[in-house]
């Protein structure tokens, strides 16, 4: 079953679609006893100085022994480059929208496929997306200290930094994204995903838990937008009870329900419903206009660290 609470979320890896046509394999790791942050780096990225991105992309806390709270069991999400083959008329611009949420971003994704400003990507043409990793800024961070903490430390990664994050206010709290153009999996850690994968994704049953959860999305965004809160809290959370679905589904499965709990006046788990949405897709975003302050104040909420 899944745990919607923890910040170690256990969810089996599988592909979704990110949006129309963007599609990305979400890895998760198993945690063993004895593992740390810097061997699952090791495994996966073969770098083990990328414990910082795995502690950032799970929220977990600082630890002096590198373990970070790791319980054996629980599952931790490897974050990881995407790769999007361009649509009809999409251009660069477009595409930074899609998944940045800013055209201004569009620099990274040119620089990220030794691309032109001038000359758009042509229809079919595979683009890297660079991972988003959404780093919030503590006491005496600087631009330059965020770049040591998980980019090669040079005058290119501040400024890629910079164009990605313009007129970004550098304080406590907030929220800055940190383009990764080279976080990608090694051959070892691709196969270990996909063994993973494989055996938890149970076949047959996990297709059906899919199909049965995609026919019952739309009666659970209806519920929500008729004031149903109770109704929506049942039947989403009888959904994620059903196992092995897609990071799509419990993404939207997820954000019904941290809307629904805060119309019921429960900010806690509406955060952990957020914060579990938060950990599969960390570039997702709420219509700022249309959400309601009290909806877009827990999701904010989920976006900090947990407390010390």
């Amino acid at each position: 079953m899944l745990r919607s609470i923890a910040p170690l979320i256990p969810l089996m890896m599988t592909l979704f679609a990110m949006r129309v046509q963007a599609q990305a394999a979400v890895y998760t790791h198993a945690v063993q006893e004895g593992d740390t942050l810097a061997s699952i780096a090791q495994r996966y990225y073969g770098d083990p100085t990328r414990e910082a991105v795995l502690r950032e992309a799970n929220r977990l806390k600082a630890s002096g022994a590198g373990g970070a709270g790791l319980t054996p069991g629980s599952w931790i999400f490897i974050p990881t480059v995407t790769y999007y083959r361009v649509g009809k008329d999409e251009t660069w611009r477009s595409i930074a929208i899609r998944f940045y949420g800013q055209e201004a971003r569009a620099a990274a994704l040119i620089e990220a496929n030794q691309g032109s400003r001038r000359v758009d990507p042509d229809e079919g043409t595979e683009l890297l997306v660079p991972y988003p990793l959404r780093h919030v800024v503590a006491p005496g961070d600087t631009l330059a200290k965020i770049v040591k903490l998980y980019m090669v430390d040079d005058a290119t990664s501040l400024r890629r930094l910079r164009q990605f994050n313009p007129g970004a206010a550098i304080e406590r709290g907030r929220v800055v994204l940190v383009p990764l153009f080279d976080l990608k999996l090694v051959a070892e850690g691709r196969a270990e995903a996909s063994a993973v994968f494989a055996q938890a994704a149970g076949g047959g049953a996990s297709k059906s838990a899919q199909t049965e959860v995609e026919s019952a999305l739309p009666e659970l965004i209806r519920q929500g937008q008729q004031a149903q809160f109770a109704e929506a809290v049942a039947l989403g959370n009888r959904l994620l009870g059903l196992g092995s679905l897609t990071s799509t589904q419990v993404v939207t499965i997820q954000k019904e329900l941290g809307v629904a709990y805060v119309a019921l006046e429960r900010p806690d788990l509406a955060e952990a419903s957020f914060r579990a949405a938060l950990a599969l897709q960390p570039n997702l975003e709420l219509d700022s206009v249309r959400t309601s302050p009290r909806v877009l104040e827990a999701f904010n909420r989920a976006k900090q660290p947990p407390p010390q």
